[in-house]
């Protein structure tokens, strides 16, 4: 899964296996799809977040995206991943699926429903401290 998030909405992508440099720039070329004008990119250190491929995606952006790094270890200054932590334990803590298609389609509806309540984007954003 890879989320991104703005102060009304959240964008979202689930991917079969491991996130690479390729899935992130994918998701970031579908973010340059539906945000218009210059987005700011707020990324922890992981490593594919780092990797040539994704540099030169976003220098081939000519200045449309722009990065800023978390300080190591501090998930809890990621808004994102409060939309990770609110999925497991409110929307799908006990779903028992069948197989990873069950899995990712109960998933994608309840992401699609978290999307609808702006009440909830912005407590991810207070509880990561950077709104009041």
């Amino acid at each position: 899964m890879v989320a991104g998030i703005t102060s009304w909405n959240f964008y979202f992508q689930l991917f079969r296996g491991t996130v690479r440099s390729p899935q992130v720039v994918e998701f970031l070329t579908h973010l340059l799809r539906h945000i218009p004008g210059n987005v700011l990119i707020v990324w922890d250190r992981l490593a594919q977040h780092r990797s040539r491929l994704v540099r030169d995606f976003i220098a081939a952006q000519h200045g449309r995206l722009a990065v800023e790094w978390l300080p190591a270890y501090a998930p809890e200054l990621n808004p994102a991943e409060y939309i990770w932590g609110y999925l497991k334990d409110h929307e799908i803590p006990n779903l028992c699926p069948k197989n990873l298609w069950d899995l990712s389609v109960h998933a994608r509806r309840a992401l699609r429903r978290m999307r609808r309540r702006p009440t909830l984007i912005r407590a991810f954003w207070v509880q990561a401290g950077l709104f009041d």
